[in-house]
């Protein structure tokens, strides 16, 4: 098991990161207008928001090759728009309409899909992810592409069944396959530690012949090279997988407000939040803070402009419910 520290930095990092700070800014900003459309209820299913564990998601997503498959977790939206998705096709699924990705079937929990950027959904259970990517995997290998599939997954879906069955099929089989554990802790209200007896999720993979790495999931230029690292080896036939140590800074769900966390642990959760992180260490590498600030002005606009283009789309007619339907 490997350790990725940020001491073994590439040539470009200041170029690197400032690439990765957009996507955080980008996911960030789409995060907020989805904020608000629970608030004025615009939309009324359940959002899981991803603020803290953007820059782990925009590592990961910007080390995969455009048709890479990608299954995101439940948790926030970087995911999407760091593998190229357009954010007015995931704002019309927030709004029920038919520019959204899935022409205006909506869900309580919104499941966004764009196969032509391997972006292939989310997992209809926690969990699922696991063989739906080793399938996605065996049909690369099988048509004999290049492809990986990534799935992201939080620490409390490690604990389900499907982590073993798939583990073992993907390893005996030299699987593509790339696993990112986003370990915040807590699975909705309980510690990890409490019901699964261990902080560490990595030596499952390790034990099962994953090629593993731990990184601190709030350092995103880390998660980049580990995730490289990750994609390459799992081109080379061998499953890979990285365990990024994060931070929820939300509750589970827009309106949770966290009784059952200490307050102390909140804020630290809050003063190691990756955008600011990122932001930090790019001025210290002689980034101008202004242009950092123009940066998250762009992603604000751009989301706002997704988010009025998304509601002038039409809902979709009766007809759209049966697409799709073969029984």
């Amino acid at each position: 098991m490997t350790a990725v520290s940020p001491d073994t930095r590439g040539t470009d990092e200041r170029g690197t990161l400032l690439r990765l700070y957009r996507e955080i800014a980008r996911g960030r900003a789409l995060e907020d207008v989805v904020h608000r459309l629970v608030q004025e209820r615009s939309f009324r299913g359940f959002f899981h928001p991803g603020r803290g564990q953007e820059g782990l998601q925009a590592g990961v997503c910007a080390a995969l090759d455009s048709d890479d498959y990608l299954l995101y977790a439940h948790r926030g939206l970087t995911y999407l728009t760091a593998k190229g998705m357009d954010p007015v096709e995931v704002l019309g699924d927030f709004h029920g309409r038919v520019v959204g990705s899935t022409r205006g079937l909506g869900a309580g929990t919104v499941h966004c899909v764009d196969p032509e950027r391997g972006v292939m959904g989310q997992g209809g259970t926690l969990g699922s992810s696991f063989t739906l990517s080793a399938g996605l995997a065996l049909a690369s290998k099988a048509l004999g592409e290049s492809k990986v599939a990534c799935a992201f997954f939080g620490d409390g879906a490690s604990a389900r069944g499907t982590f073993l069955e798939a583990g073992v099929t993907a390893k005996a089989w030299g699987l593509p396959v790339v696993w990112v554990c986003e370990n915040n802790g807590w699975a909705v209200s309980a510690r990890v530690q409490d019901v699964q007896g261990t902080n560490d999720i990595a030596p499952r993979a390790e034990a099962l012949g994953f090629h593993t790495q731990v990184v601190d999931g709030q350092d995103a230029l880390a998660v980049h090279e580990a995730a490289l690292e990750a994609v390459a080896q799992a081109r080379s036939g061998v499953p890979a997988f990285i365990e990024a140590k994060t931070e929820r800074i939300d509750g589970h769900y827009t309106g949770d407000m966290q009784p059952y966390r200490d307050r102390d642990e909140v804020a630290v959760a809050k003063a190691r939040d990756p955008l600011d992180l990122a932001g930090g260490r790019l001025v210290a590498l002689g980034e101008d803070p202004a242009a950092l600030a123009q940066i998250r002005a762009e992603a604000e606009a751009e989301m706002a402009a997704a988010d009025a283009a998304a509601r002038q789309s039409p809902f979709p007619d009766g007809s759209r419910i049966h697409e799709g339907l073969w029984a």
